[in-house]
């Protein structure tokens, strides 16, 4: 059988590199703040139009483009405090893995109509492996190097879509999939041109359906807890001024009003207290105090000290007895809260690196406490972007997150609600409530399908009371989540494998063929 035409790019190289720089721009249009989630849509098709035909370092270029358009824009709250250098090394680093990953993408689109020149296979197939590919690239990403930066999940885009409770099914990664595999499947029907064949729409119609009909997967009511919870708005940036016990004193200040009112946890954000509580007598002392007004055990956050580890620490104050659970923070920020190899990074940058002192050490323990009988599900800032955190405590038996964050080194920034719609994602991936905690803002509580039951705006001190459902029973994302990642990652990688063999071997077949007599030979009269 011969080898099919190589398909042509649809756009010349310098159009696909415009189309690529708009297709990243229009991405982050659909993530907060702007949060037009149907545009994440048009940016994944401007990406894709690009990479259909073009050779490697085409693809290369492309998807440079693309991932640059895109994370320079995303994560430019980085320059708040620590200037360009740190956004233009992580922007760069996302950027390079999105060229790199590009090429399999590409690889896809030459390889399938070669290999398998079937229109429904066109239709079908090759939209599927597309968004495979791409969501192996974004698992990648969200992995490595150290615990990777999965910041810019496509996924995470629809928070506050009508596709958000797809992830209750199959999980940010599975929802990713779903959305490339829809829009690659209307751009193979646009490409086919069979208007008068409906069937040939019918692959992406399928998709839309079940990107639209499939219901949330419904978790089991099981009571309601009273939370409390306090935002302090006290000097809690890691380059901010502040006197003995400030972030301390403002949590303090802003826990005042809830003092008195009947409530099962007072819970505080990341970084509410200034010093060890394990190891400051003074510091443990108010707590108790604290603990014993409001009648309830405390969830509160400090950096702590056991042997020679230094942790982010979240603690289960009870009056009378202290911490009697402990979570700390299982991934610390690199470049933030530790220096990885810090003596090749302080030979590039030493003063910049000479200003990250912090050097927190991984936690092991369950991000999971039990309050009172309630499970209760924990992530610590940053670590609500990491599944197996999310999905530990699910196992463990959450039926309730409360995510503690610190957004004061982003103040006026996208990143606080950027960080705010990862944590609406997380509790309808799962089926239950969200209380989301800042010192600074902004805090919300989410019910299970995402709505707000309650907020604070940021940049003010402040309180919340509320009644927050509780959940039981696990949703197929919790329960198959790591499955679904590894078939659609390491399932996309030994399909594009196969392909690439096949190709080969079709080649090498085609070369044995001999040329029949005269065949190509011009005849002279």
């Amino acid at each position: 059988m011969p080898l099919a035409a190589r398909p042509r790019p649809l756009v010349p190289l310098w159009l696909a590199v415009v189309g690529a720089v708009v297709g990243g721009a229009v991405l982050d249009l659909a993530f907060p703040s702007v949060g037009w989630w149907p545009l994440a849509f048009v940016g994944v098709a401007f990406a894709l139009v690009s990479l259909i035909g073009r050779s490697v370092w085409g693809a290369v270029l492309v998807g440079f483009a693309f991932g640059a358009s895109f994370h320079l824009i995303h994560i430019m709250w980085i320059t708040r405090y620590l200037g360009v250098v740190p956004w233009f090394a992580l922007a760069g680093l996302e950027t390079v893995f999105m060229a790199v990953g590009s090429i399999p993408i590409a690889l896809a689109y030459r390889w399938m109509p070669q290999v398998l020149p079937s229109r429904w296979v066109q239709l079908t197939v090759l939209p599927l492996l597309v968004a495979g590919l791409w969501t192996a690239r974004e698992l990648f990403m969200g992995s490595w190097p150290y615990t990777g930066f999965p910041w810019g999940r496509l996924g995470m885009s629809q928070s506050e879509s009508p596709l958000a409770h797809l992830a209750s099914w199959v999980g940010v990664a599975g929802l990713t999939f779903l959305m490339v595999a829809f829009t690659a499947a209307v751009i193979e029907w646009l490409r086919l041109a069979r208007w008068r064949d409906v069937r040939t729409a019918l692959p992406a119609v399928g998709l839309a359906a079940l990107l639209l009909v499939v219901p949330a997967f419904p978790t089991t009511p099981a009571g309601t807890m009273r939370v409390g919870s306090a935002q302090g708005n006290g000097p809690s940036g890691y380059f901010d001024e502040r006197t003995r016990n400030a972030v301390l004193n403002a949590q303090l200040a802003a826990s005042a009003p809830l003092l008195g009112e009947e409530m099962d946890v007072l819970l505080w954000p990341e970084g509410g207290i200034d010093s060890d509580p394990l190891e400051n007598e003074g510091t443990a002392a108010v707590l108790d105090e604290l603990s014993t007004r409001a009648d309830a055990p405390l969830i509160v956050n400090a950096a702590t000290t056991r042997g020679d580890d230094t942790f982010n620490t979240s603690m289960l104050w009870v009056a009378g007895e202290g911490a009697v659970q402990l979570h700390d923070k299982a991934n610390p920020v690199p470049m933030g809260e530790y220096v990885p190899d810090r003596w090749f990074f302080e030979a590039i940058v030493p003063d910049l690196i000479g200003l990250i002192q912090r050097e927190y050490t991984p936690g092991t323990n369950p991000p999971f406490f039990d309050v009172d009988g309630v499970g209760v599900g924990l992530a610590i800032c940053f670590d609500v972007i990491y599944d197996d955190v999310i999905w530990e405590g699910a196992e463990a038996g959450a039926q309730v997150y409360m995510f503690q964050t610190n957004n004061a080194d982003f103040r006026d920034t996208d990143e606080n609600l950027q960080q705010l719609a990862f944590a609406r994602m997380r509790g309808i991936e799962t089926g239950r409530s969200v209380v989301n905690l800042s010192t600074v803002g902004t805090s919300q509580v989410m019910a299970p399908d995402g709505t707000t039951l309650d907020g604070l705006p940021a940049d003010v001190a402040g309180h919340m009371l509320t009644e927050v459902p509780l959940r039981t029973g696990l949703t197929p994302a919790v329960v198959i989540g790591p499955a679904v990642k590894a078939v659609l990652g390491w399932g996309s990688a030994v399909a594009l494998i196969a392909l690439g063999i096949g190709v080969a071997v079709m080649r090498r077949r085609n070369a044995k063929t001999p040329t029949p007599e005269g065949a190509g030979v011009t005849q002279i009269d």
